[in-house]
Protein backbone atom coordinates (compact mmCIF):
# COMPACT_ATOMS: atom_id res chain seq x y z
CA UNK A 1 0.00 0.00 0.00
CA UNK A 2 1.49 3.10 -0.97
CA UNK A 3 2.29 5.45 1.86
CA UNK A 4 0.19 8.64 2.15
CA UNK A 5 2.33 11.86 1.17
CA UNK A 6 3.85 14.19 4.22
CA UNK A 7 1.52 17.38 3.23
CA UNK A 8 -1.72 14.81 3.13
CA UNK A 9 -0.66 13.84 6.18
CA UNK A 10 -0.04 16.94 8.17
CA UNK A 11 -2.99 18.42 6.59
CA UNK A 12 -5.35 15.46 8.05
CA UNK A 13 -3.86 16.62 11.27
CA UNK A 14 -5.04 19.92 11.02
CA UNK A 15 -8.63 19.13 9.85
CA UNK A 16 -8.84 16.53 12.94
CA UNK A 17 -7.42 18.97 15.25
CA UNK A 18 -9.51 21.37 14.49
CA UNK A 19 -12.81 18.65 14.66
CA UNK A 20 -11.34 17.40 17.80
CA UNK A 21 -10.99 21.24 19.84
CA UNK A 22 -14.60 22.00 18.41
CA UNK A 23 -16.49 19.42 19.52
CA UNK A 24 -14.60 19.28 23.27
CA UNK A 25 -15.04 22.68 23.87
CA UNK A 26 -18.97 22.29 23.45
CA UNK A 27 -18.51 21.07 27.37
CA UNK A 28 -17.26 22.91 30.11
CA UNK A 29 -14.10 20.69 30.71
CA UNK A 30 -13.36 20.86 27.20
CA UNK A 31 -10.74 23.50 26.93
CA UNK A 32 -8.51 22.77 30.23
CA UNK A 33 -8.31 18.92 29.04
CA UNK A 34 -6.78 20.49 25.40
CA UNK A 35 -4.33 22.77 27.03
CA UNK A 36 -3.28 20.28 30.06
CA UNK A 37 -3.06 16.95 27.81
CA UNK A 38 -3.14 17.90 23.97
CA UNK A 39 -1.07 21.51 23.90
CA UNK A 40 2.00 19.84 25.30
CA UNK A 41 2.42 17.07 22.76
CA UNK A 42 2.45 20.14 20.05
CA UNK A 43 5.27 22.07 22.27
CA UNK A 44 7.18 18.82 22.23
CA UNK A 45 6.88 18.98 18.56
CA UNK A 46 8.05 22.63 18.07
CA UNK A 47 10.83 22.33 20.32
CA UNK A 48 11.74 19.15 18.70
CA UNK A 49 12.63 21.25 15.16
CA UNK A 50 14.12 24.26 17.18
CA UNK A 51 16.34 21.79 19.01
CA UNK A 52 17.80 21.00 16.08
CA UNK A 53 17.93 24.34 14.12
CA UNK A 54 21.02 25.87 15.00
CA UNK A 55 23.03 22.90 14.52
CA UNK A 56 21.34 22.63 11.23
CA UNK A 57 22.25 26.22 10.39
CA UNK A 58 26.21 25.67 11.39
CA UNK A 59 26.72 22.15 9.61
CA UNK A 60 24.78 23.07 6.21
CA UNK A 61 26.11 26.48 6.38
CA UNK A 62 29.34 25.29 6.89
CA UNK A 63 29.34 22.39 4.92
CA UNK A 64 27.91 25.37 1.79
CA UNK A 65 30.51 27.67 1.93
CA UNK A 66 33.45 25.29 2.15
CA UNK A 67 31.78 23.29 -0.87
CA UNK A 68 32.07 26.92 -2.96
CA UNK A 69 36.07 26.34 -2.59
CA UNK A 70 36.15 29.96 -4.08
CA UNK A 71 35.41 33.01 -2.03
CA UNK A 72 34.44 35.07 -5.54
CA UNK A 73 31.28 32.77 -5.97
CA UNK A 74 30.16 33.18 -2.17
CA UNK A 75 30.39 36.71 -2.50
CA UNK A 76 28.13 36.49 -5.92
CA UNK A 77 25.96 33.93 -4.63
CA UNK A 78 25.64 36.42 -1.07
CA UNK A 79 25.37 39.32 -3.16
CA UNK A 80 22.53 37.82 -5.32
CA UNK A 81 20.98 36.28 -2.41
CA UNK A 82 20.42 39.57 -0.32
CA UNK A 83 19.58 41.88 -2.90
CA UNK A 84 16.41 39.99 -3.98
CA UNK A 85 15.46 39.15 -0.61
CA UNK A 86 15.68 43.41 0.59
CA UNK A 87 13.71 43.55 -3.41
CA UNK A 88 10.98 41.38 -2.92
CA UNK A 89 10.36 42.28 1.28
CA UNK A 90 9.71 46.33 -0.71
CA UNK A 91 7.56 44.75 -2.55
CA UNK A 92 5.66 43.20 -0.30
CA UNK A 93 5.41 46.45 1.64
CA UNK A 94 4.51 48.37 -1.11
CA UNK A 95 1.57 45.72 -1.77
CA UNK A 96 -0.10 45.97 1.89
CA UNK A 97 0.32 49.64 1.80
CA UNK A 98 -1.99 49.56 -1.54
CA UNK A 99 -4.61 47.43 -0.52
CA UNK A 100 -5.06 48.93 2.53
CA UNK A 101 -5.64 51.89 1.83
CA UNK A 102 -7.66 50.61 -1.00
CA UNK A 103 -9.88 48.56 1.39
CA UNK A 104 -9.74 50.68 4.35
CA UNK A 105 -10.55 48.43 7.09
CA UNK A 106 -9.74 51.01 10.34
CA UNK A 107 -13.08 52.57 8.77
CA UNK A 108 -15.18 49.25 9.77
CA UNK A 109 -14.03 49.40 13.39
CA UNK A 110 -16.68 51.15 15.73
CA UNK A 111 -16.25 53.04 18.83
CA UNK A 112 -17.99 50.50 21.01
CA UNK A 113 -15.30 48.26 19.51
CA UNK A 114 -12.31 50.04 19.87
CA UNK A 115 -13.19 50.74 23.27
CA UNK A 116 -13.23 46.63 24.05
CA UNK A 117 -10.30 45.68 22.09
CA UNK A 118 -8.29 48.61 23.63
CA UNK A 119 -9.95 46.88 27.28
CA UNK A 120 -9.23 43.28 26.87
CA UNK A 121 -5.53 43.30 25.30
CA UNK A 122 -3.63 46.73 26.65
CA UNK A 123 -1.72 44.77 28.82
CA UNK A 124 0.00 42.35 26.22
CA UNK A 125 0.02 45.22 23.27
CA UNK A 126 2.38 47.19 26.59
CA UNK A 127 4.66 43.82 27.33
CA UNK A 128 5.32 44.26 23.40
CA UNK A 129 5.74 48.10 23.54
CA UNK A 130 8.13 47.58 26.27
CA UNK A 131 10.32 45.48 24.24
CA UNK A 132 10.14 47.74 21.35
CA UNK A 133 11.06 50.69 23.86
CA UNK A 134 14.54 48.32 24.50
CA UNK A 135 15.46 48.29 21.07
CA UNK A 136 15.10 51.65 20.88
CA UNK A 137 16.86 52.85 23.24
CA UNK A 138 20.29 51.49 21.66
CA UNK A 139 22.33 53.23 18.98
CA UNK A 140 21.95 53.21 15.51
CA UNK A 141 24.39 50.64 14.27
CA UNK A 142 23.21 48.47 17.33
CA UNK A 143 21.94 46.03 14.86
CA UNK A 144 25.06 45.96 12.90
CA UNK A 145 26.89 45.11 16.45
CA UNK A 146 24.84 42.20 17.29
CA UNK A 147 25.57 40.12 13.96
CA UNK A 148 28.87 39.72 15.86
CA UNK A 149 29.13 37.32 18.91
CA UNK A 150 31.44 37.03 21.78
CA UNK A 151 30.93 33.88 22.75
CA UNK A 152 29.80 31.31 19.99
CA UNK A 153 28.21 28.79 22.53
CA UNK A 154 26.12 31.82 24.14
CA UNK A 155 24.40 32.74 20.55
CA UNK A 156 24.04 29.00 19.81
CA UNK A 157 22.09 28.62 22.84
CA UNK A 158 19.00 31.07 21.76
CA UNK A 159 17.12 30.74 18.55
CA UNK A 160 16.45 34.31 18.64
CA UNK A 161 20.33 34.84 17.45
CA UNK A 162 20.57 33.47 14.32
CA UNK A 163 22.53 35.99 12.53
CA UNK A 164 25.35 35.23 15.11
CA UNK A 165 25.15 31.93 14.28
CA UNK A 166 24.88 32.88 10.47
CA UNK A 167 28.12 34.78 10.81
CA UNK A 168 30.32 32.61 12.82
CA UNK A 169 29.00 29.28 10.14
CA UNK A 170 30.53 31.68 7.34
CA UNK A 171 33.19 33.52 8.50
CA UNK A 172 34.52 29.41 10.32
CA UNK A 173 33.78 27.84 6.35
CA UNK A 174 35.44 31.22 4.99
CA UNK A 175 38.24 30.20 6.94
CA UNK A 176 38.36 26.46 5.91
CA UNK A 177 38.17 27.73 2.11
CA UNK A 178 41.40 30.02 2.78
CA UNK A 179 43.31 27.18 4.05
CA UNK A 180 45.20 24.44 2.49
CA UNK A 181 42.71 21.79 1.12
CA UNK A 182 44.63 18.50 3.22
CA UNK A 183 44.35 20.65 6.47
CA UNK A 184 40.80 21.00 6.09
CA UNK A 185 39.47 17.96 4.89
CA UNK A 186 39.04 16.02 8.48
CA UNK A 187 37.27 19.28 9.71
CA UNK A 188 35.34 19.20 6.13
CA UNK A 189 34.52 15.55 6.32
CA UNK A 190 33.09 16.12 10.23
CA UNK A 191 30.90 18.88 9.18
CA UNK A 192 29.86 17.01 6.40
CA UNK A 193 28.92 13.81 8.08
CA UNK A 194 27.38 15.97 11.11
CA UNK A 195 24.83 17.54 8.43
CA UNK A 196 23.89 14.37 7.20
CA UNK A 197 22.87 13.24 10.79
CA UNK A 198 21.09 16.15 11.24
CA UNK A 199 19.11 15.86 7.96
CA UNK A 200 18.38 12.24 9.14
CA UNK A 201 16.83 13.77 12.28
CA UNK A 202 14.52 15.89 10.62
CA UNK A 203 13.33 12.91 8.42
CA UNK A 204 12.67 10.88 12.23
CA UNK A 205 11.02 14.57 13.52
CA UNK A 206 8.75 14.56 10.51
CA UNK A 207 7.21 10.83 11.31
CA UNK A 208 5.55 13.23 14.03
CA UNK A 209 4.57 15.72 12.23
CA UNK A 210 0.56 14.64 11.73
CA UNK A 211 0.08 14.49 15.51
CA UNK A 212 2.65 17.46 16.46
CA UNK A 213 -0.04 19.76 13.90
CA UNK A 214 -3.07 18.63 15.49
CA UNK A 215 -1.99 19.48 18.78
CA UNK A 216 -0.87 22.76 17.59
CA UNK A 217 -4.37 23.52 15.94
CA UNK A 218 -6.80 21.51 18.86
CA UNK A 219 -4.81 24.54 21.09
CA UNK A 220 -5.15 27.08 18.99
CA UNK A 221 -8.77 27.08 18.45
CA UNK A 222 -9.35 26.15 22.75
CA UNK A 223 -7.29 29.40 22.87
CA UNK A 224 -9.30 31.15 20.56
CA UNK A 225 -10.51 34.94 21.43
CA UNK A 226 -14.89 34.57 21.30
CA UNK A 227 -16.12 34.86 17.68
CA UNK A 228 -17.69 38.68 18.17
CA UNK A 229 -14.06 40.09 18.26
CA UNK A 230 -12.97 38.01 14.84
CA UNK A 231 -16.17 39.49 12.91
CA UNK A 232 -15.34 42.56 14.21
CA UNK A 233 -12.23 42.66 12.84
CA UNK A 234 -12.99 40.00 9.77
CA UNK A 235 -12.16 43.38 7.24
CA UNK A 236 -8.88 43.64 8.64
CA UNK A 237 -7.89 40.29 8.33
CA UNK A 238 -9.50 39.92 4.91
CA UNK A 239 -6.98 42.79 3.78
CA UNK A 240 -4.08 40.93 5.14
CA UNK A 241 -4.71 37.71 3.85
CA UNK A 242 -5.58 39.24 0.32
CA UNK A 243 -2.16 41.11 0.32
CA UNK A 244 -0.57 37.35 1.77
CA UNK A 245 -2.35 35.66 -1.67
CA UNK A 246 -0.84 38.92 -4.34
CA UNK A 247 2.80 37.83 -2.37
CA UNK A 248 2.51 34.21 -3.18
CA UNK A 249 1.24 34.91 -6.90
CA UNK A 250 4.27 36.99 -7.00
CA UNK A 251 6.38 34.68 -6.09
CA UNK A 252 5.24 31.93 -8.39
CA UNK A 253 5.71 34.70 -11.20
CA UNK A 254 9.15 34.93 -10.55
CA UNK A 255 9.54 31.14 -9.95
CA UNK A 256 8.44 30.84 -13.69
CA UNK A 257 9.80 33.54 -15.14
CA UNK A 258 13.70 32.86 -13.77
CA UNK A 259 13.76 29.32 -12.24
CA UNK A 260 12.04 28.51 -15.82
CA UNK A 261 9.77 25.91 -12.93
CA UNK A 262 5.96 25.96 -13.30
CA UNK A 263 4.14 27.12 -10.24
CA UNK A 264 2.52 23.45 -9.97
CA UNK A 265 5.80 22.31 -9.36
CA UNK A 266 7.14 24.66 -6.64
CA UNK A 267 3.96 24.36 -4.42
CA UNK A 268 3.92 20.50 -5.00
CA UNK A 269 7.48 20.42 -3.62
CA UNK A 270 7.33 23.25 -0.99
CA UNK A 271 3.71 23.01 0.52
CA UNK A 272 4.55 20.08 3.23
CA UNK A 273 6.74 23.19 4.48
CA UNK A 274 4.26 25.74 4.07
CA UNK A 275 1.73 23.69 5.96
CA UNK A 276 4.42 23.74 8.81
CA UNK A 277 5.46 26.72 8.87
CA UNK A 278 0.91 27.59 8.91
CA UNK A 279 0.68 25.09 12.10
CA UNK A 280 4.15 26.59 13.93
CA UNK A 281 4.07 29.92 13.06
CA UNK A 282 8.26 29.40 12.83
CA UNK A 283 10.32 30.36 10.15
CA UNK A 284 13.13 28.31 12.44
CA UNK A 285 10.95 25.11 13.51
CA UNK A 286 10.33 25.06 9.71
CA UNK A 287 13.47 25.54 8.50
CA UNK A 288 14.57 21.88 8.64
CA UNK A 289 12.35 20.67 6.59
CA UNK A 290 12.09 23.66 4.14
CA UNK A 291 15.64 23.04 3.41
CA UNK A 292 14.92 19.22 3.33
CA UNK A 293 12.44 19.92 0.38
CA UNK A 294 14.27 22.70 -1.29
CA UNK A 295 17.22 20.34 -2.16
CA UNK A 296 14.80 16.84 -2.78
CA UNK A 297 11.68 18.05 -4.06
CA UNK A 298 12.85 21.65 -5.96
CA UNK A 299 15.86 21.06 -6.76
CA UNK A 300 18.12 23.46 -5.33
CA UNK A 301 21.79 22.48 -4.93
CA UNK A 302 22.50 21.75 -1.43
CA UNK A 303 25.28 24.52 -1.23
CA UNK A 304 22.62 26.74 -2.33
CA UNK A 305 20.17 26.39 -0.47
CA UNK A 306 22.45 25.42 2.61
CA UNK A 307 23.44 29.46 2.30
CA UNK A 308 20.52 31.12 1.15
CA UNK A 309 17.54 29.42 3.42
CA UNK A 310 19.18 30.10 6.61
CA UNK A 311 19.46 33.36 5.94
CA UNK A 312 15.98 33.78 4.73
CA UNK A 313 14.71 32.39 7.92
CA UNK A 314 16.36 35.21 9.55
CA UNK A 315 15.80 38.46 7.72
CA UNK A 316 13.39 37.69 5.10
CA UNK A 317 10.33 38.65 6.59
CA UNK A 318 8.37 39.50 3.44
CA UNK A 319 4.62 38.33 5.12
CA UNK A 320 5.85 39.74 8.29
CA UNK A 321 6.51 42.96 6.40
CA UNK A 322 2.93 43.38 4.54
CA UNK A 323 1.14 42.60 7.84
CA UNK A 324 3.31 45.28 9.74
CA UNK A 325 2.12 47.45 6.98
CA UNK A 326 -1.19 46.94 7.45
CA UNK A 327 -1.58 46.71 10.61
CA UNK A 328 0.52 50.07 10.92
CA UNK A 329 -2.09 51.44 8.21
CA UNK A 330 -5.37 50.06 10.19
CA UNK A 331 -4.43 51.11 13.51
CA UNK A 332 -4.36 55.12 12.44
CA UNK A 333 -7.40 54.55 10.18
CA UNK A 334 -9.58 53.20 13.50
CA UNK A 335 -8.34 56.15 15.66
CA UNK A 336 -8.85 58.43 12.44
CA UNK A 337 -5.46 59.37 11.36
CA UNK A 338 -4.45 60.61 7.71
CA UNK A 339 -1.14 58.82 6.47
CA UNK A 340 0.64 61.30 4.00
CA UNK A 341 2.73 59.83 1.85
CA UNK A 342 6.05 60.41 2.91
CA UNK A 343 4.81 58.67 6.14
CA UNK A 344 3.71 55.40 4.24
CA UNK A 345 6.73 55.96 2.21
CA UNK A 346 8.66 56.08 5.94
CA UNK A 347 6.59 52.72 6.47
CA UNK A 348 8.21 51.11 3.34
CA UNK A 349 11.45 51.86 4.51
CA UNK A 350 11.07 50.99 8.41
CA UNK A 351 8.98 47.64 7.81
CA UNK A 352 12.11 46.33 5.36
CA UNK A 353 14.75 47.10 8.35
CA UNK A 354 12.92 45.92 11.05
CA UNK A 355 11.91 42.27 9.18
CA UNK A 356 15.77 41.84 8.98
CA UNK A 357 15.49 42.25 12.77
CA UNK A 358 12.55 39.95 13.29
CA UNK A 359 13.39 36.55 14.98
CA UNK A 360 12.07 34.15 13.56
CA UNK A 361 9.70 32.97 16.07
CA UNK A 362 5.96 33.24 16.86
CA UNK A 363 5.27 36.81 17.45
CA UNK A 364 8.45 38.45 17.19
CA UNK A 365 6.75 40.59 14.38
CA UNK A 366 4.59 42.26 17.15
CA UNK A 367 7.42 44.36 18.91
CA UNK A 368 8.88 44.94 15.22
CA UNK A 369 5.56 46.78 14.40
CA UNK A 370 5.32 49.06 17.63
CA UNK A 371 8.98 50.56 15.83
CA UNK A 372 7.27 50.54 12.39
CA UNK A 373 4.03 52.29 14.49
CA UNK A 374 6.35 54.80 16.40
CA UNK A 375 8.75 56.23 13.16
CA UNK A 376 5.02 56.61 11.79
CA UNK A 377 3.68 59.32 14.66
CA UNK A 378 0.47 55.66 15.42
CA UNK A 379 -0.37 55.06 18.99
CA UNK A 380 1.50 52.29 20.11
CA UNK A 381 -0.92 51.25 22.21
CA UNK A 382 -3.20 50.60 18.91
CA UNK A 383 -1.25 47.45 19.44
CA UNK A 384 -4.12 45.92 21.23
CA UNK A 385 -6.87 46.33 18.49
CA UNK A 386 -5.22 43.56 16.32
CA UNK A 387 -4.12 41.47 19.39
CA UNK A 388 -7.16 38.90 19.15
CA UNK A 389 -6.57 38.14 15.19
CA UNK A 390 -2.57 37.84 15.27
CA UNK A 391 -2.19 34.71 15.52
CA UNK A 392 -4.00 32.50 12.94
CA UNK A 393 -2.56 35.51 10.72
CA UNK A 394 0.74 35.05 12.40
CA UNK A 395 0.34 31.14 10.98
CA UNK A 396 -0.58 32.67 7.24
CA UNK A 397 2.64 35.21 6.92
CA UNK A 398 5.20 32.62 8.28
CA UNK A 399 3.60 30.51 5.25
CA UNK A 400 4.84 33.37 3.00
CA UNK A 401 7.85 33.89 4.44
CA UNK A 402 9.03 30.14 3.62
CA UNK A 403 7.39 30.50 1.10
CA UNK A 404 9.96 33.35 -0.30
CA UNK A 405 12.83 31.86 0.85
CA UNK A 406 11.98 28.76 -0.89
CA UNK A 407 11.27 30.59 -4.28
CA UNK A 408 14.50 32.73 -3.82
CA UNK A 409 16.54 29.69 -2.93
CA UNK A 410 15.55 28.67 -6.37
CA UNK A 411 16.02 32.09 -8.67
CA UNK A 412 19.78 32.14 -6.81
CA UNK A 413 20.38 28.58 -7.65
CA UNK A 414 19.48 29.07 -11.09
CA UNK A 415 21.35 32.10 -11.66
CA UNK A 416 24.78 30.54 -10.64
CA UNK A 417 23.36 26.68 -12.65
CA UNK A 418 23.04 24.73 -9.79
CA UNK A 419 19.25 24.37 -10.03
CA UNK A 420 18.16 20.70 -11.11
Amino acid sequence: MKKLALHWQIILGMVFGVIFAYVLIQFDWGKLFISNWIKPFGTIFINSLKLIAVPLILASLIKGVSDLKDISKLSKMGGRTIGIYILTTVLAVSIGLVIVNLIKPGNFITEEIRTELLGNYTAEANLKIADAEKQNQSSPLQALEDIVPSNIISAAADNGNMLQVIFFAIFFGIAMILIPEEKSRPVKAFFDSFNDVILKMIDLIMLAAPFGVFALLAALVAEAPSLDLFKALGMYGLTVLIGLALVMMVYLLLVKVFAKKSPSFFIKGISPAQLLAFSTSSSAATLPLTMERTVENLGVDDEVASFVLPIGATINMDGTSLYQAVAAVFIAQAFGMELSLGVQLGIIVTATLASIGSAAVPGAGMVMLVIVLAQAGIPEAGLALIFAIDRPLDMCRTTINVTGDAAVSMIVAKSVNKLA
